[in-house]
């Protein structure tokens, strides 16, 4: 009995759920033409997180909370005097490395020139040996430095495979120091603006410390809620208008994603009418050079809605009030972002 109660409250709540997010709907939609959707939803920005990817003290943060950043712009750079210092111990390393690389190869070229000399005494002491002037010991002492010669060679050779391979580690250990130090100087990834500054000058972090959050206003978009027959229709790239509560005029905007999965009702549906009920999330978006040119009036969670031209409608007109407008220039000096 218990069970039967639970699942007639879950039913319930999935039931008033849906019919609430139908009748949204069905508010928004009340005089678009047949071939236009809409929903409502409020303007959003990812959050990026600027954080070190190393241990170690913040040397400058040359950013404030409200400030306006360009991709690529300096942030902060952190304390690298101890990275330098092993940069440069590293670099040291390579140079002697170097220097014994330069050393066996000298040593090298005396081995080859002893074996030749050897191979050149064996030659003739076989030549003696054979016409009776010198003895067969003779030529078997030539023998043994020829092959003594050979030896000390291959051993100078593989000496120097050695070295080489020094030279190598030492150059990929400062190449790690100079990434690091490369590292340490924080840049913005993409134009936005800064939320937080999470830490101050002085502080040391560890790997991963934030040190700043900012909102990446490259990608400013409103997410909303379609019904299936109209999110099937709903396709990427579809042209779109959002308009603002708090600013009456329709901005251009374009469909950047369709959710494949449906929304506000079970994973399962059994009937027709319960598949007419499914919402899924679409996301519109605005330009990013619309975005640019009004930088200054970008607002996160500014409330409003967002409309959608279907499949099958590209021939229709937009209504005149989505029609977009120019942003009078008196209205573009307020900053800061909500």
């Amino acid at each position: 009995m218990k069970y039967v109660r639970v699942m007639l409250v879950i039913v319930g709540v999935l039931s008033a759920v849906a019919a609430v997010a139908w009748y949204v709907w069905d508010q928004n939609t009340a005089g678009l033409p047949s071939g236009f959707a809409s929903g409502n939803g409020r303007i959003e920005a990812e959050q990026i997180d600027i954080a070190t990817r190393t241990p170690g003290r913040i040397d400058r943060i040359l950013v404030n909370e409200g400030d306006l950043i360009q991709a690529g712009q300096l942030l902060a750079v952190m304390d690298t005097r101890e990275l330098e210092a092993q940069l440069a111990r590293a670099q040291a390393d390579v140079a002697r490395a170097e220097s014994q690389v330069d050393e066996v190869r000298a040593l090298i070229a005396q081995r080859e020139a002893e074996l030749a000399l050897a191979q050149e005494e064996f030659a003739r002491a076989q030549q003696l040996t054979s016409r009776g002037v010198t003895s067969q010991a003779v030529a078997d002492q030539q023998a043994t430095r020829q092959a003594s010669a050979q030896a000390a060679l291959n051993a100078a050779t593989a000496q120097l495979h050695t070295v080489e391979r020094g030279v190598e580690a030492a150059a990929a250990l400062s190449q790690l120091y100079e990434v690091q130090i490369a590292d340490a100087t924080l840049v913005a990834p993409v134009m936005g603006r800064v939320l937080y500054r999470l830490a101050q000058p002085g502080e040391v972090l560890g790997g991963g410390g934030r040190v700043l959050t900012m909102l990446d206003l490259s990608n400013v978009y409103m997410e909303v809620f379609l019904p299936a027959d109209e999110a099937m229709r709903a396709g990427i790239g579809a042209e779109a208008r959002v308009r603002l509560d708090s600013i009456p005029y329709a901005i251009p905007a374009f469909v950047s994603f369709v959710s494949p999965e449906a929304q506000f009702t079970p994973r399962t549906v059994e009937t027709a009418e319960e598949r007419a009920d499914l919402m899924f999330r679409v996301k519109v978006r605005v330009p990013e050079e619309l975005v640019a040119d009004n930088i200054e009036l970008v607002r996160t969670g500014l409330r409003g809605m967002a409309y959608v031209r279907l499949a099958g409608a590209e021939d229709l007109p937009w209504p005149a009030e989505f029609v977009g407008q120019p942003i009078p220039a008196d209205e573009q000096g307020a900053g800061g972002t909500e």
